[in-house]
């Protein structure tokens, strides 16, 4: 009997979009999965177990709730988040460690983490600073393989309404983005929990596509067939918001994201580029 058929692969942040996608590739896949929420009566999570996952209670403030709900997990899947109405980046470099000693002493053999591309190398970004804890504190206490997403195509959604397609982004127009849709991060993610050996050295940044901004106009405008155009926004729209004027300016000061695209197709052969993302997902859900 495989490790898969025993023990159930366990996803911190299951209700969320990269949650939600790691457990749409894993039940592809055949194998059980437990979801790890704060509230089991909510509709997303009763939604899960409608679709055969094991609902558990865990709060990433209360260490004891992580550690009952990791146990006897093949693997784990874990992400954090940074947002204000949470607590910002120190309440999530808090959580992630808080999310590893659990794991630990829960006896998980081993964890991915979705952390962000970059890192690990040392931006001064706030929310890849705070990830970059998260991940030294994972490596430090067991096995970890470290996926590291680029820019979601699904923050580009709130431009598809209308009758034109409007991209504003605090970015000059002829400065590749790379990206990725949230389902390859799923996809990747549960790869590594059932083989950690398909991401040689434990860390891989990972996108389907890179575009500038006119890139990103042009094929809009082509998939969906209406008419789009790229404006680019001084970084002073972001004034009082330290941790994107940060990203931006770190995006203009290029190479920012350095993906390894060729292990990210090895991984997942049917990776999306924003074509296929539009022309499958175009009024997708914006990405938190």
């Amino acid at each position: 009997m495989s490790e898969s058929e025993r023990f159930p692969f366990v996803v911190v942040g299951a209700t969320g979009q990269q949650g939600g996608a790691v457990i749409d590739a894993l039940l592809e896949r055949g194998v059980p999965v437990r979801a790890v929420v704060r509230d089991r009566t909510a509709p997303a999570s009763t939604a899960l177990t409608r679709r055969g996952v094991t609902v558990s209670f865990g709060d990433q403030d209360d260490a004891a709730s992580l550690v009952d709900a990791f146990r006897g997990a093949a693997a784990l899947f874990v992400m954090t988040t940074y947002d204000q109405a949470s607590g910002g980046t120190d309440a999530e470099a808090r959580r992630g460690r808080t999310i590893a000693e659990s794991a630990a002493a829960a006896g998980v053999p081993r964890v991915v983490y979705s952390s962000v591309g970059g890192a690990e190398r040392h931006t001064g970004i706030p929310h890849f600073e705070s990830k970059r804890r998260v991940e030294e504190r994972l490596q430090e206490l067991m096995p970890v393989t470290i996926v590291r997403p680029t820019f979601f195509m699904e923050n580009l959604a709130r431009a598809l309404s209308g009758d034109e397609i409007v991209i504003r982004l605090p970015l000059p127009a002829d400065i590749p983005l790379q990206m990725i849709a949230v389902r390859d991060i799923g996809v990747i993610a549960a790869e590594a929990l059932l083989d950690p050996e398909v991401v040689p050295g434990g860390a891989i940044e990972i996108a389907g596509d890179q575009q500038t901004g006119d890139g990103i106009a042009a094929v809009m405008a082509d998939v969906l067939g209406r008419p789009a155009r790229f404006e680019a926004l001084p970084l002073q729209v972001l004034e009082g918001d330290a941790d994107r004027t940060a990203m931006f300016r770190w995006f203009i000061n290029t190479p920012s994201y350095q993906a390894d695209f060729d292990r990210t197709r090895r991984i997942d052969p049917d990776v999306r580029d924003l074509r296929s993302w539009l022309a499958t997902t175009g009024t997708a859900e914006v990405s938190s």
